[in-house]
């Protein structure tokens, strides 16, 4: 606990005061654009990924990227997604997965975690993700299909989204976007979700994608 004490007088010694207007501004509330749903993993740092500063991301973490689906439980997720798009009006929700995922690997042996009763009940979220990884990827060795899983369980969670009402509305008006990603801890690369495919690309693809997209005449 030491080392985060130090951490905590090195940000109010020297990071704070470099930033000080900025905190002011957001002591008087917050606007941020984005909802990121992302893994609790411990690698996996949001506001770090998306060079973002304070008050440009909602973030939402919790064992797998999951997203209960409209009515099953009114969890913590269900909530800050609520809040996020009824009081804040963020206009884009990034699901964020990543490689080497816990919630994933036991979702692919689910045996390993029965004495885990909060997890085994947690992770059934992704039996979507789990059943459709099966019917497309089943003949991957273990490696491969977990790549494919955590790919399959960012659209499956996206598609959740789509339950709620509060996200149908804002959708359909266009003022929310959805966007799935996949972090790769190892290479730093990350692979991005064309929702109409849903099929993952490079970051640079899909970059090169959207600037064709923008310079398209109406």
């Amino acid at each position: 606990m030491e080392k985060f004490l130090r951490g905590i007088t090195r940000f109010q010694n020297e990071v704070f005061p470099a930033s000080r207007h900025l905190y002011e501004q957001l002591a008087e509330g917050q606007q941020p654009e984005t909802l990121y749903i992302g893994c609790s993993d411990s690698r996996v740092i949001p506001n770090e990924l998306m060079q973002a500063l304070p008050g440009e991301l909602f973030i939402c973490r919790n064992a797998g990227n999951l997203v209960p689906a409209y009515g099953e439980s009114l969890s913590g997720v269900t909530a800050t997604i609520e809040y996020a798009v009824e009081v804040l009006k963020v206009r884009h929700i990034v699901v964020c997965g990543h490689s080497d995922c816990g919630a994933m690997k036991a979702l692919m042996a689910p045996e390993k975690v029965t004495h885990l009763k909060a997890v085994a009940q947690w992770i059934k979220h992704a039996d979507r993700a789990a059943a459709v990884a099966r019917e497309l990827h089943g003949q991957l060795d273990d490696q491969n299909f977990l790549s494919r899983l955590i790919e399959e369980n960012v659209v499956a969670q996206l598609d959740h989204l789509l339950t709620y009402p509060c996200v149908a509305t804002r959708l359909r008006t266009g003022n929310l976007f959805l966007h799935g990603l996949v972090f790769d801890i190892k290479s730093g690369a990350f692979s991005v979700l064309d929702r109409s495919t849903h099929q993952f690309t490079s970051l640079d693809e899909a970059m090169a994608r959207r600037a064709a997209q923008q310079t398209q005449p109406v």
